[in-house]
């Protein structure tokens, strides 16, 4: 008899396990309790896709992967906390809805939220028609939700990174507030992790100001249509080598400030000899990012927000400017209608690379 061997893949394994749901059972009406699981279930699950694919669910978590050919560091991390955003808001919306005065309703603030992240190989094997995700690598992140990862913050909400995924994602874990912490597993050995803290960047999401133009407040507006989800256009849009392939006249960008992408950053846009500096005023993936600009030689910022709005058919992107300073109106006079042409060139753009590298069909 001969087998069918599964070549191995290589990826980045993530487990998104619901903190206190044991308890949370153990002190609730079954029913209801389930209830709660699966509306927070298919909120996880909802927004980790289609940046991770679902593997399955295994009771209070849900284990997914993103392969190595599809990697985006930036993605990754944002997508982290893009869940965690949504589950926070989740819980907030359930608790707020409900006038039962049941265990299952009354403590559902108790609940949270944790990540383990791994960086390996793995093996996909169709079992029982079901599709499971085999190997050493799968074992040891699997072994990370059994460990002390959550002892670095002191919290119950926190996303632990292995060391191999920082590297492979070329992050500095530093730079970015992570803090380090190393499990032992007697089959293992010592894994070493760095450790987010998402109570505080929760937190830090609700108190920070929001830099968005509205509709009412555009004096420009372009919108498109594609038909992809939102997080798969915002990493087209955003992520700078896709940027270089369908933005007109743009020869390089270059991130001056340290860290991920992201609010604070600095961007070095160059359209030949010229280069314009690029300043990310707000970014909340994957809903929109706002971006200001500076001209060459006035002095004023110009603001440029772009949305992601999820439709039936995929996504409606709007891209709008807001109020130009005093400084700036002259110059936006003729350069306005430029910017609108430019903005129509980069869709014809983004829809033909959109067309070759997804096989996406257009109206």
């Amino acid at each position: 008899m001969s087998l069918n061997l599964t070549a191995s893949e290589s990826g980045c394994l993530l487990l998104a396990d619901i903190t206190g749901y044991t308890g949370y059972l153990q002190a609730t009406e079954l029913e209801h309790a389930q209830d709660v699981l699966a509306d927070l279930l298919e909120t996880i699950v909802e927004t980790l896709q289609p940046v991770f694919v679902l593997s399955k669910l295994e009771g209070d978590a849900a284990f997914a992967y993103a392969a190595a050919s599809s990697l985006n560091p930036t993605m990754i991390m944002d997508t982290v906390e893009a869940v965690y955003f949504a589950f926070r808001k989740r819980l907030r919306d359930i608790d707020h809805a409900t006038s039962c005065d049941c265990n299952a309703c009354v403590l559902i603030p108790g609940l949270d939220l944790k990540f383990f992240l791994h960086f390996g190989e793995y093996v996909v094997r169709r079992i029982a028609g079901t599709e499971e995700l085999t190997g050493p690598d799968v074992v040891l992140a699997h072994r990370l939700m059994k460990g002390s990862a959550g002892e670095a913050v002191q919290g119950s909400a926190y996303a632990a990174y292995t060391a191999a995924t920082m590297d492979k994602v070329g992050m500095n874990p530093e730079l970015l507030g992570f803090r380090p912490h190393t499990d032992h597993f007697e089959d293992i050995g010592d894994v070493e992790l760095f450790v987010q803290d998402l109570h505080a960047r929760w937190a830090f999401e609700q108190e920070r100001q929001r830099v968005y133009v509205s509709k009412d407040e555009a004096v420009a507006e372009v919108e498109v249509d594609v038909p992809v989800e939102p997080a798969v256009i915002w990493e087209y849009a955003s992520d700078h080598s896709k940027r270089m392939q369908w933005q007109p006249g743009l020869t390089g960008i270059d991130m001056v400030t340290d860290g991920r992408l992201g609010a604070g950053s600095t961007n070095h846009c160059m359209h030949g000899p010229d280069t314009t500096i690029e300043h990310v005023a707000d970014w909340r993936p994957f809903s929109y990012y706002t971006t200001q600009y500076e001209h060459p030689v006035l002095d004023g910022l110009w603001t440029l927000t772009t949305e992601f709005t999820k439709t039936e058919t995929g996504t409606t992107v709007s891209y709008r400017v807001g109020m130009i300073p005093p400084a700036l109106e002259e110059w936006w006079t003729d350069f306005g209608p430029q910017w609108i042409d430019g903005v129509s060139e980069s869709q014809r753009n983004l829809k033909a690379l959109l067309e070759k590298d997804l096989g996406v069909q257009f109206a």
